[in-house]
């Protein structure tokens, strides 16, 4: 069975912990912020905001709250609006942090399309990155940091580990 384009790009993806001292241009980043505006949502309510951080003194600001941004010359903060989105009637459940978890997923795999990588990082102080940016992140949860950048190496020897299909799925 061929792989599709997209298992393809799922397979090579990982999480990039090294990145050359090299700009991502702004048309990259165009690209990548569109495919995390696309991302469905919960009765497209798109409760989502994403803050581009690449100025010099806005990461070193970033990076006092996690030490996981891997010295990356972008990062992309992903936030959801509790007060923006869908909440079920079934079970009282906000969709903010699922919606927003679906754009950073767009997010992160046209990076990799894109030839750059990036890593999901949710190992972060988010109080203090919005009590650094107050006006800008008021009434958003944030939800994960995804340092950005070209690859300086390539995914550690556990990327292709993966459970068992049988483990991992089974039909009712």
């Amino acid at each position: 069975m061929a792989n599709s384009d997209f298992l393809k790009l799922a397979e090579e993806r990982y999480s990039c912990r090294a990145f050359e001292k090299k700009p991502v241009p702004d048309e990259l980043i165009g690209k990548i912020l569109e495919a995390a505006r696309l991302a469905p949502s919960a009765v497209n309510k798109q409760p989502v905001k994403i803050w581009v951080a690449r100025r010099p003194e806005v990461l070193e600001k970033l990076a006092t709250t996690t030490k996981y941004l891997f010295d990356a010359p972008l990062v992309f903060v992903v936030g959801g609006s509790p007060s923006q989105a869908w909440v079920s009637k079934i079970d009282g459940k906000n969709r903010a942090e699922t919606d927003a978890c679906i754009a950073a997923t767009h997010l992160m795999m046209e990076i990799q399309d894109l030839g750059l990588g990036s890593c999901w990082v949710g190992s972060f102080d988010a109080a203090a990155v919005k009590a650094m940016f107050p006006k800008e992140m008021e009434g958003w949860d944030l939800i994960a940091l995804f340092p950005t950048g070209y690859p300086a190496a390539g995914p550690s020897p556990r990327h292709t580990e993966r459970k068992a299909m049988a483990e991992f799925a089974e039909e009712l």
